[in-house]
């Protein structure tokens, strides 16, 4: 086990060496920024409203007001109409539930960008993708197997540096997102219930939950496809194929399984299986007959599948 764990930090250390690394998080750093200056130059979020201790006379005057406008200009602008009374329901599940509103603050930052994971995604497929490949391109793979250490220990120790890089790498993203939230809309409360749409309805939720089960969907995406562009590496030695492979599905891989959703065997489909967010919202999964459960046990299949598949050609392969 202390030969795994010293290839681990040997293989991390390889990673976070690079510069590209530190570039790829800086990146990151800069997204989460450009997504403030765009709720700030496009007014996307409603940052200035705040509610105090008597919250349910600010909220029974806000909707008033918005259905006076609804009255007033809703057949000027049909989507005045849909808009307003969105809000309203929103406000009217406040009251009926006794459920304080806060506002827009640090946590819905965070929750809204639940897009930039798309760019984790991404240096993900890149480190999963080269981390074997590029052992063979330079060259250093005859100095890592003349160790006494088995392949398969090998191996699993770059596995284990890719899901820690991708932990830390979403934990960095979050961490970000915080700061840069805190710092521009603050916090009014630490885990305020937030009101979440489900498929049976409105639901309440508070935001730390909220925000560890999105971010969790995403986290099983991403190790999904590191999966897959980790066995494309061991299996054919090529990082360009690799990455590009896994880049490819990333892209077309839900729109694909959406197009091909009218055939029942589309269920079985990997990436119409990857995001179990689609459970907890009214969009629901590409198929009525899918559950959770459906989904679980196909991704788990799939990732049997590339495991096995890496092992198999990684530990048998000669290397002349």
């Amino acid at each position: 086990m202390t030969k795994l764990f010293d290839l681990v930090r040997n293989e991390l250390a390889k990673i976070y060496v690079l510069k590209s690394t530190w570039v790829m998080y800086l990146f990151l750093v800069a997204l989460v920024i450009f997504s403030l200056i765009m709720n700030t130059v496009t007014d996307s979020v409603d940052s200035e409203t705040s509610y105090s201790g008597d919250w349910e006379t600010e909220l029974q005057e806000e909707n008033q007001t918005l259905m006076e406008q609804i009255e007033t200009e809703g057949e000027e602008d049909p989507f005045i109409e849909s808009t307003n009374m969105t809000l309203i329901e929103e406000n009217t599940y406040h009251l009926e539930n006794d459920i304080r509103p806060y506002g827009y603050n640090a946590g819905d930052f965070v929750l809204d960008n639940l897009f930039t994971t798309s760019l984790v995604s991404l240096f993900v497929i890149i480190v999963a993708g080269g981390i074997v490949a590029n052992e063979f391109r330079w060259g250093t793979i005859k100095q890592l197997l003349i160790r006494p250490i088995s392949r398969s220990t090998i191996l699993l120790s770059k596995y284990v540096a890719v899901l820690l890089f991708t932990l830390f790498t979403l934990l960095f993203l979050i961490a970000s997102s915080v700061i840069v939230g805190l710092i521009a809309y603050g916090l009014p409360a630490i885990n305020p219930e937030i009101i979440v749409n489900r498929p049976e309805g409105m639901s309440s939720n508070g935001m730390l939950s909220e925000i560890f089960m999105q971010y969790g969907f995403k986290t099983l995406n991403i190790i999904v496809l590191a999966t897959f562009g980790f066995m494309i590496s061991s299996i054919f030695r090529s990082s360009a194929l690799a990455i590009g492979l896994s880049m490819f599905l990333m892209f077309v891989g839900t729109t694909a399984a959406q197009a091909l959703a009218q055939y029942a065997w589309s269920k079985y489909i990997l990436f119409a299986n990857t995001d179990l967010s689609v459970y907890f919202t009214p969009y629901g999964p590409i198929r009525e007959e899918m559950t959770v459960g459906f989904s679980v046990g196909v991704i788990a299949v799939y990732m049997i599948i590339f495991i096995i598949a890496s092992w198999a050609v990684f530990t048998k392969r000669d290397v002349a």
